[in-house]
């Protein structure tokens, strides 16, 4: 039994000194933005783990901002598309452009072609724009014409989007939220937190610059110490069963029969797993804890559990179906 608890204590060291990037990276991003504790982990954890991001929140709770700082703060390219009725998957992707003195068609590449991809107000473009997305997504590749091109690495989608109640937005396909790894809810900040915009950003001379501090290799030695973590098979079986129980509630003895018209897909499953794992790392710690699974679940699974009409009817929302679910399957 010595040779785990070494190899664990070895991989506590290596979290110790490969997550002194995000720590400090951490720091930058809260010298602009205030509060809003869970985006920024939330964030770390997308980055740590290689999952894409999906922010939901009113205008005016700095989603676009913490986006940016996130991408200022790494040595990455970073674009920014704003999501508009009247966008087309060319201008996300690219197209073949004609070129009538050689007579040939030559590629010319989207914005999507960078490491960190901002959709802005995602959900305000139609669903042709949605699907120009999900190769790009799941495989990190794009195909013009007859010629697939794979994407830079690292490369994450980044997406804000307002609430569907507000006025011009498209409920996003579920096989492009189900893509996303995290769905981060931005909530109003306390009254000390606005007290301190006031104070911070009331002036012209905010602070809004980011110094860079991460490089790319720091994000790839990270990502690899996170697959190293470890995790216990009763851990394992432990996620298995919280998806499970989603797609079968009366099986699994949780009281959600007829309130999930769909449950989590095996997309979830590797989620929690991954997560868990990058906030373990994010502890310092070598092993993951039950407290991981359950502290990432309402980031993996919020989105990806549609709530029947007799849910919707009772106004049960994504997060109280998960909390629903983390009180009646058992711990390890």
């Amino acid at each position: 039994m010595a040779t785990p608890s070494r190899d664990i204590a070895a991989i506590e060291r290596e979290v110790v000194e490969k997550s002194r990037p995000f720590r400090l990276l951490q720091d930058e991003i809260h010298r602009v933005i205030v509060g809003q504790e869970e985006l920024v982990h939330g964030l770390l954890l997308g980055l740590l783990a290689n999952g894409h991001i999906l922010i939901e929140g009113v205008p005016g709770l700095a989603k676009t901002t913490a986006v940016a700082c996130l991408a200022n703060g790494l040595q990455t390219q970073f674009q920014r598309v704003q999501f508009t009725p009247d966008l087309l998957p060319a201008d996300l992707v690219g197209t073949l452009v004609y070129r009538p003195g050689s007579g040939e068609f030559v590629v010319k590449k989207g914005p999507i072609f960078t490491n960190i991809v901002l959709a802005d107000e995602i959900n305000r473009a139609p669903a042709k724009v949605q699907s120009a997305l999900l190769e790009a997504m799941q495989e990190r590749q794009v195909t013009i014409g007859s010629e697939t091109y794979p994407l830079p690495q690292p490369f994450l989608v980044l997406a804000t989007q307002n609430p569907v109640e507000q006025e011009g937005t498209y409920p996003l396909p579920e096989a492009q939220v189900d893509r996303f790894m995290l769905k981060l809810l931005v909530r109003y900040p306390t009254m000390r937190e606005e007290r301190q915009i006031l104070d911070r950003m009331s002036r012209e001379s905010t602070p809004t610059k980011i110094t860079p501090v991460m490089k790319p290799e720091d994000i790839a030695a990270a990502r690899a110490v996170v697959d190293e973590i470890a995790m216990d098979d009763r851990l394992k079986d432990y996620i298995v069963n919280l998806v499970v129980a989603s797609r079968d509630p009366k099986s699994a003895k949780v009281p959600l029969e007829g309130l999930i018209a769909f449950g989590a897909s095996p997309r979830a499953t590797l989620a929690l797993s991954r997560a868990a794992r990058a906030h373990a790392f994010l502890d310092g710690r070598g092993y993951v804890v039950p407290q991981d699974v359950k502290d990432v679940a309402p980031m993996v699974l919020r989105h990806r559990l549609v709530p029947s009409f007799e849910a919707e009817a009772e106004e049960k929302t994504g997060d109280d179906l998960v909390r629903t679910l983390l009180q009646h399957v058992p711990v390890p």
